[in-house]
């Protein structure tokens, strides 16, 4: 593999990488995530207080000074992910011993689908979406530690793209309870009505499914395929400020959703490097056929 193909490929490993630590970062500093449907779990609590203090339940999820420092909890895991968001940046300068640092970030990642799926009453598919978001980092780490794209990390590449759209169709199909601000984001960007919306929904769902096997197919199929995970990504990332967005209120719409957008990054950059490498790869043995 040629060193500019090498380095294209990590590029775009590495934005996707940044993309998520700094969309999540904003999550954590500014706004929430759900820690508390843990910690507020009586389940859980109840067997787990006794170990740490006499508190009761009751009191714990009353209680103002636990809840804020649930709060400095979530606030300090979002400037960890500041501080993956550095490294990541800047990973070609620093120790090497500093790149295990991603592995740290993707072990959050995969704790925070965790605690989302746990949300949805352990939807499984909620927290296999997210399998690109919390792969950007492991695919990051190895490419710098192999400093090569070989087959095989295509091949995870692939994978990770493949149940995060499965994943996805299964929401749009209603397999699970579908999010009420899918059918609403789809109503808003093209001005439909509700009915078509949910035609929409169920077709693109069909289409993930579609899409999830056709990409592991060779040749010009495949790349095809692979352009319109690209675009589909991107449409779904770009969907949450675009279906959101209202110009008397531009700064709140900005302030609440830009952040949702930049860590679904990851949904097209990713398949944006296997199609560059397929590209590549095609086009190297074009030229040596000559």
């Amino acid at each position: 593999m040629s060193s500019k193909k090498f380095q294209h490929i990590f590029l775009l490993v590495q934005v996707a990488t940044v993309s998520v630590f700094l969309g999540r970062a904003w999550q954590h500093i500014i706004w929430d995530a759900p820690f508390r449907t843990l910690l507020w779990d009586e389940s859980w609590m109840t067997s787990i207080l006794p170990w740490f203090s006499n508190i009761s339940y009751e009191d714990f999820i009353t209680s103002q000074e636990m809840d804020e420092a649930i709060q400095n909890v979530i606030k300090a895991n979002g400037w960890f992910y500041v501080t993956c968001a550095f490294i990541t940046i800047f990973i070609k300068k620093i120790p090497r011993v500093f790149t295990y640092i991603l592995w740290l970030g993707a072990v959050s990642l995969i704790f925070l689908a965790l605690l989302y799926c746990k949300e949805k009453f352990f939807q499984w598919g909620q927290f296999w979406e997210y399998s690109l978001q919390f792969g950007s980092p492991i695919f990051l780490f190895y490419l710098w530690k192999k400093q090569e794209v070989s087959n095989r990390m295509i091949l995870f590449m692939k994978i990770a793209i493949a149940i995060t759209f499965i994943s996805h169709g299964l929401y749009a199909l209603n397999y699970y309870p579908r999010p009420g601000h899918f059918t609403e984001m789809v109503i808003t960007i093209l001005g439909v009505e509700e009915s078509t919306a949910i035609l929409f929904l169920n077709f693109a769902g069909v289409l993930d499914f579609v899409i999830a096997i056709g990409i592991f197919i060779k040749g010009k199929i495949g790349r095809w395929i692979l352009l319109y995970t690209i675009f589909w990504g991107l449409a779904t990332t770009m969907a949450r400020i675009v279906g959101h967005f209202y110009l008397d209120m531009m700064e709140d719409t900005l302030m609440m959703w830009v952040h949702e957008s930049v860590y679904r990054m990851p949904h097209f950059l990713i398949p944006l490097a296997v199609y560059y490498f397929y590209k590549k790869q095609n086009h190297e043995k074009n030229n040596l056929a000559f």
